[in-house]
């Protein structure tokens, strides 16, 4: 992996760790959400009279993403009202990249090295440890309903980040691939919210509107460098690399969500680091 690919995922790593985080912040936490994807498929409508169109052959796909992403925005919220962002995240998060991974092989055809695999799983590893350490603290808010959603929610995650890998690769233009499937999954959740929290929505976001342009524009901006980084990578590596965003996620956890992180979670952010490390030479 190059190290400009390396630097973009990790760029993008930190800004998904940043939207998952204003989602959790938020004290609703489904019109959060609904905001943060209502907000970045705004912004990607008034980009994308500018830029280049995706070929035909990649629009089933982005018909097919933006149905598994309208349910995987339905599952962080409910997800971030039953459990704390600490436990939550990486489960959601570390289970994804060894899906991708076994997947990827079968479906896209990619071959990995035995370093690139390597690095995958110490970093799903250590994401996975990362849960575990949140787990066993002491004041964490946790269900068995939280872990169960993050869990499915990782099937999905999965399932839309092969989906997009295979229909990016087809587009010729990565960014406005990108750009649509936050534009089509924008309408039914602000059809949603308009329908049944209409007299909420606009209150809500006058108050954090701020939350929504930082929220909206890190979704959108994540999102759009992996999808662009996975033209230029294979997928799984790519994907896994993504999952580093946990540490963002730890700190903002600790910082400015004020949730406990202990020893263990340290150790297991060293073994993310170190399958970081191993994926930018793999």
């Amino acid at each position: 992996m190059s190290l400009t690919v390396f630097a973009v995922v990790l760029l993008a790593a930190f800004l998904h760790a940043a939207w998952n985080a204003v989602v959790k912040g938020g004290g609703d936490k489904l019109l959060s959400t609904v905001m943060v994807a209502v907000t970045a498929g705004l912004m990607a409508a008034l980009a994308l009279p500018a830029l280049p169109q995706p070929a035909a052959a990649s629009w089933p796909f982005i018909a097919a993403s933006v149905g598994v992403h309208v349910v995987y925005f339905a599952l962080v919220a409910r997800i971030y009202r039953s459990a704390d962002m600490s436990l939550t995240y990486p489960l959601m998060r570390g289970c994804a990249p060894l899906l991708v991974a076994l997947a990827s092989v079968g479906w896209l055809g990619e071959q990995l090295s035995a370093l690139a695999w390597g690095g995958i799983a110490v970093i799903s590893l250590g994401i996975l440890a990362m849960a575990g350490g949140a787990r066993g603290l002491r004041g964490v808010q946790g269900s068995r309903e939280g872990v169960w959603l993050a869990l499915l929610n990782a099937l999905v995650i999965a399932t839309y980040t092969l989906i997009d890998g295979t229909g990016v690769r087809r587009s010729g233009a990565p960014v406005a691939y990108a750009f649509w499937i936050f534009v089509l999954t924008a309408v039914p959740l602000a059809a949603w919210a308009l329908a049944t929290r209409r007299s909420e929505l606009a209150g809500y976001v006058r108050r954090n509107l701020v939350f929504a342009l930082v929220g909206g524009g890190g979704t959108l901006a994540s999102y759009g460098l992996s999808l662009w980084a996975m033209t230029r990578a294979p997928v799984a590596p790519v994907a896994a690399l993504r999952e580093s965003s946990i540490l963002f996620g730890a700190l903002i956890s600790a910082l400015l969500l004020k949730e406990r992180v202990g020893a263990a979670r340290l150790g297991a952010a060293c073994l993310i680091a170190a399958g970081v490390a191993t994926l930018r030479f793999a």
